[in-house]
C-alpha cells in the first residue's frame, strides 16, 4: 500500500477540485492545478455502469502519485447506508488516500462506523493507524440538519465539514433551492450556517459548498469574499478555472498579516492581559485568536499573492 505520510494534514484545504474518477483525462488535468486537494469521485459523476472502472482507476491513480507535498488525493465514496460504500472503500484503501468525503451523512455515527471501517482496512493494508482522515458532506438530508452538534468529538480523523444545496432540495421535495433573483433560499441558508458552526464546534475545517456556473468569475470572487469573511476557510471547486480564484480567496493578504502580526506581537508584550490598544482601538482575546488564524494561513500561502 502507498502511504500519505507527505501529506501535511494539518496544511489549510483551500481548493477542493472534484474529479470524476472515471475520467483519465480528468484526472490529468486535476494534477496540473494548484489545488489543495483533488476529490476523486466515485459518487454523482459517474454512471452505475462505470462504478467498478472508476474505482480501479482512482486506486491506480492513488499508487502512482504517493506524494502527496503539494496536492492531497481524496475520494468521495457513495453514501454509507447503500450497497456501494463499503466496495468502494475496499477498492481504494490500498492506493493510501489522504481522506474520504463522505456524502448524504445522517449523523457523527456514520462517521463513527466510517473510521471502524478505516481501522480495519488500514490493518489490511498495513497502513499507519488513522492515516485517512474524514470529511463530511454535512447538510444534504433534512435528518443532517438536525444533527449537526454531534461531529464534536466523533472522530480524530474529522478534518473538514461541507455543505449541499442540491441534495438538499431534492430530498424536501423544492422545485428550486433558489429565489427569483438567484439567491438561496433560506433553508439553503440555514443549512450553510449550521455547516459553519458545526464545523467551528467540532474543530474542524469549515469548507464551503460549490459555485456552479464555473464561468462566471466575479460571482466565485463574490462568493469567495463572503464566505471568508463568515469563517469558512475553503471551498470546493468544480472546474480547473475555479482553483487559482478561490486559492487568492482564502489566503490573507500582506496588510492583514502585518496587522496580524502587530495584534499578537502587542499581546505578547503585554503578558497576561486581557486587552491591548492597536491604532486606537481595544482588542481583546477574540482578537488575539483570529490573529493567530490569519498567521496560520499565512504559512501555506505562497510569497507572490495575485489579487482580484
Amino acid at each position: 500500500m502507498q502511504t500519505n505520510e507527505s501529506a501535511g494534514h494539518d496544511v489549510q484545504l483551500k481548493s477542493m477540485l472534484f474529479v470524476p474518477g472515471d475520467s483519465e483525462k480528468k484526472l490529468a488535468k486535476g494534477q496540473s492545478t494548484a489545488a489543495s486537494a483533488l476529490i476523486l469521485d466515485l459518487e454523482d459523476s459517474v454512471a452505475a455502469d462505470r462504478i467498478e472502472v472508476a474505482r480501479a482507476m482512482v486506486r491506480e491513480y492513488l499508487s502512482a502519485r504517493p506524494d502527496r507535498t503539494d496536492q492531497q488525493l481524496w475520494v468521495r465514496i457513495n453514501c454509507l447506508d447503500g450497497p456501494l460504500a463499503l466496495p468502494d472503500l475496499v477498492g481504494v484503501v490500498a492506493g493510501g488516500p489522504d481522506g474520504i468525503v463522505l456524502p448524504k451523512i445522517e449523523s457523527a455515527q456514520q462517521i463513527v462506523l466510517l473510521d471502524h471501517y478505516l481501522t480495519a482496512l488500514e490493518a489490511r493494508e498495513g497502513a499507519r493507524a488513522g492515516s485517512i482522515r474524514i470529511i463530511a458532506v454535512a447538510t444534504e438530508t433534512p435528518h443532517a440538519m438536525f444533527a449537526a452538534h454531534t461531529y464534536r468529538g466523533a472522530s480524530s480523523r474529522l478534518t473538514g465539514l461541507t455543505w449541499g444545496a442540491e441534495d438538499l432540495s431534492a430530498a424536501i421535495g423544492a422545485s428550486t433551492n433558489r429565489t427569483e433573483n438567484g439567491e438561496y433560499e433560506f433553508t439553503y441558508q440555514l443549512a450553510r450556517s449550521i455547516c459553519l458552526l458545526a464545523a467551528h464546534s467540532a474543530g474542524v475545517q469549515a469548507i464551503d459548498t460549490l459555485t456552479t456556473d464555473f464561468r462566471d468569475q466575479s460571482r466565485l470572487e463574490r462568493e469567495v469574499r463572503a464566505s471568508r469573511r463568515a469563517g469558512f476557510s475553503g471551498k470546493i471547486a468544480i472546474h480547473p478555472d475555479q482553483v487559482a480564484v478561490i486559492n487568492v480567496g482564502y489566503s490573507p493578504d500582506a496588510e492583514e498579516l502585518r496587522h496580524a502580526h502587530a495584534v499578537v506581537d502587542a499581546f505578547a508584550q503585554a503578558g497576561h492581559a486581557g486587552a491591548v490598544q492597536i491604532d486606537g482601538k481595544m482588542l481583546d482575546k477574540p482578537h488575539l485568536v483570529q490573529a493567530q488564524r490569519i498567521i496560520a494561513l499565512g504559512r501555506s500561502t505562497p510569497a507572490k499573492r495575485d489579487s482580484f
